[in-house]
């Protein structure tokens, strides 16, 4: 983005007492600015659309939905759109999701108000945030899965298929994966679908059951 424009944001919590509170803390710095609030998964993803901000600040959990689906759907229609969660929620599971969803950051929100801020600048300058503990054992969920033989599987992962989920355990983005093996976004995207049909599921939160199932057989082994 532009040197000197203010950074656009749309707040996405279905708690009000979150959405002033963030709306509050971020005022006071002049480079970031809010323009719109949704507390649904739908209003999200149409507000999203509408007002094409620079970062979606996004809670993981909806009242009708889950974030990570908005996730998904709002890159799918703003690729240009930065989505950075903060939630309550650090358990492998939902970052793994998050993570699979092509997420650019992700928070707790019992981070200070400082790192917040920063996080934001980053994210939107291009980096990639997520909460060190939680990604630490998530990452390595996927990099063990990623390693596991081909034939655990009914249908082997092809060797595309498999650099891309290595560089999904590396915590790289879609789009991060799509610009290091020189394919489109809507190309990995497709091949992350086709992984995760070929692991016998049909949404990105389940592929945080299978990773976590997986691993938790290999070292009862």
């Amino acid at each position: 983005m532009s040197a000197g424009k203010p950074i656009t944001i749309l707040l996405v919590d279905d708690h009000e007492i979150v959405r002033q509170g963030l709306k509050t803390v971020l005022a006071q710095d002049s480079r970031l600015r809010i323009v719109g609030e949704a507390t649904t998964a739908k209003a999200a993803v149409s507000t999203a659309v509408t007002l094409k901000p620079d970062i979606v600040l996004l809670d993981i959990r909806l009242p009708d939905g889950s974030g990570v689906d908005v996730c998904v759907d709002i890159l799918e229609h703003c690729p240009a759109t930065r989505v950075l969660f903060l939630t309550s929620y650090a358990d492998d599971d939902t970052v793994l999701a998050a993570v699979l969803a092509g997420a650019h950051g992700y928070l707790v929100k019992e981070i200070g108000i400082d790192t917040l801020v920063d996080s934001i600048k980053r994210v939107a300058a291009g980096e990639t945030i997520l909460d060190p503990v939680a990604t630490k054992r998530v990452l390595s969920l996927i990099k063990t899965h990623s390693e596991a033989p081909s034939a655990d599987l009914q249908e082997p992962l092809s060797p595309q298929e498999q650099k891309i989920i290595a560089l999904v355990a590396e915590g790289k983005t879609n789009k991060e994966i799509a610009a290091a093996m020189g394919l489109s976004p809507k190309t990995v995207k497709n091949y992350l679908s086709n992984i995760f049909q070929k692991l016998q599921i049909t949404r990105r939160a389940q592929a945080a059951a299978l990773f976590a199932k997986q691993s938790a057989d290999k070292t009862k082994r």
